[in-house]
């Protein structure tokens, strides 16, 4: 069993080919968790270099100065700037040490298809890619807009968040009753 099959709180991914609406998806998906009492961590991979902060600003001047980490801390929110020496792409794992868990009941993770940890495969027809599912172990699901029968997996509706929402509920609560 991998590290991510052990941290500490329920993770669940989504597996899909750009353009297939992951993070559309998402952006229904969470607020359906959230009404049902669910602090949510989402982590998001990106290819490109990601620059949040605005040149001239001090937290900026202060982590171009060198300050491996930042954090700004405001009144309704905290972002924590953390610097990599190396310019490569980092493992999961990496960056799920980076978050605080003891406040999260789960953590969604949109990308990282090709690390072994579970997942859903959303796929539409209309984007004409393969399916991941039979050559990824770790998918447990499939989110489609057109039934398989050659897939035993459990099959969602990639069109309603709310069949997805109690998908991700269940998985949730079957994740600490094995603890």
């Amino acid at each position: 069993m991998s590290e991510l099959n052990n941290f500490p709180i329920p993770l669940l991914g989504f597996a899909a080919f750009s353009g297939t609406g992951k993070t559309t998806l998402l952006e229904k998906l969470i607020p359906l968790l959230c009404e049902q009492g669910l602090n949510i961590a989402l982590v998001k991979h990106s290819h490109h270099n990601i620059e949040l902060d605005k040149p001239g600003k001090d937290s900026y001047r202060l982590r171009k100065a060198g300050a491996c980490q930042l954090l700004l801390a405001g009144t309704e929110r905290a972002v924590i700037f953390h610097e990599y020496g190396d310019k490569q792409d980092k493992k999961l794992i990496e960056q799920l040490r980076l978050l605080d868990c003891e406040q999260l009941d789960l953590v969604l993770v949109e990308g990282y298809r090709d690390e072994a940890f579970n997942k859903i495969e959303l796929h539409r027809e209309a984007c004409e890619k393969p399916f991941l599912f039979p050559t990824d172990a770790s998918i447990i699901a499939l989110a489609c807009d057109v039934k398989q029968s050659s897939c035993a997996l459990t099959q969602l509706d990639i069109n309603s968040p709310a069949e997805l929402q109690a998908f991700v509920m269940n998985y949730v609560k079957s994740s600490f009753k094995g603890e």
